[in-house]
C-alpha cells in the first residue's frame, strides 16, 4: 500500500510513500481550522492511498484513494475501470463492469470503507445503450444489496483512458471517524 500526506488545503503532493496503515500524520494532522465564531474544528489529514491488490497508478498521475481525516472521513476513490492488478483489461463490457465493481470494493474496504459509506458515484460509459445500462444497474444493485443506493451520474463517453476500456466508476463515501 502506498500512502502520502499533505497539508490542507494546500495543492496535494504527487509523492507516494509507503506505510503500513492509513494513520494521519505530518503537518495536516496539526493543522487546524478556524471556523466562523472562533472555535477550533477538528485536525484535518488529507492521505493518498494506492491499496495492494489494484495496479499501480502513480505512473498515469493519479491515486486510487484520497482520504480527509477529521470529525469524520471523506474518502475519494479514483475512477476504477475493468483492468486487473496486473492492468489487464477484462473482456467485454459485462465483464469490465465486474471488474471495475470489485476493484471499487477493493479501494473502499482499503480506507476501512463499505458501499453503504459510498455518497456520490460517477459512471463513464463508452457507447451508452439501455442494454449497457441494465447491465451496469444489476451489477450495482447487487453490490449494495438491497442498501439504499448512492447518487450517481452516468456521463455518456465515446473514449476511456485505454483503447478497449469500456467502462470506469469513481466514488466519494463518508465514513464516521473513529
Amino acid at each position: 500500500m502506498s500512502l502520502a500526506t499533505a497539508p490542507a488545503p494546500t495543492a496535494p503532493s504527487a509523492a507516494n510513500t509507503s506505510a503500513p496503515a492509513l494513520q494521519p500524520h505530518g503537518p495536516a494532522a496539526a493543522a487546524y481550522v478556524l471556523p466562523p465564531g472562533g472555535q477550533r474544528a477538528a485536525p484535518l489529514a488529507l492521505s493518498f492511498l494506492n491499496p495492494d491488490g489494484l495496479y499501480d497508478p502513480r505512473p498515469n498521475g493519479y491515486s486510487h484513494l484520497a482520504v480527509a481525516q477529521g470529525a469524520a472521513r471523506t474518502v475519494h476513490v479514483a475512477g476504477q475501470g475493468g483492468e486487473d492488478a496486473q492492468g489487464r483489461l477484462a473482456d467485454g463490457f459485462a465483464q469490465q463492469v465486474a471488474q471495475a465493481l470489485a476493484n471499487l470494493g477493493t479501494a473502499l474496504a482499503a480506507a476501512g470503507a463499505r458501499p453503504r459509506d459510498v455518497a456520490k458515484l460517477t459512471v463513464l460509459i463508452v457507447d451508452h445503450s439501455e442494454q449497457r445500462l441494465q447491465t451496469f444497474g444489476q451489477a450495482l444493485m447487487a453490490m449494495w444489496a438491497g442498501a439504499p443506493a448512492p447518487a450517481c451520474t452516468l456521463i455518456p463517453v465515446p473514449r476511456l483512458a485505454l483503447d478497449g476500456m469500456l467502462f470506469e466508476i469513481d466514488a466519494l463515501a463518508y465514513v464516521p471517524a473513529g
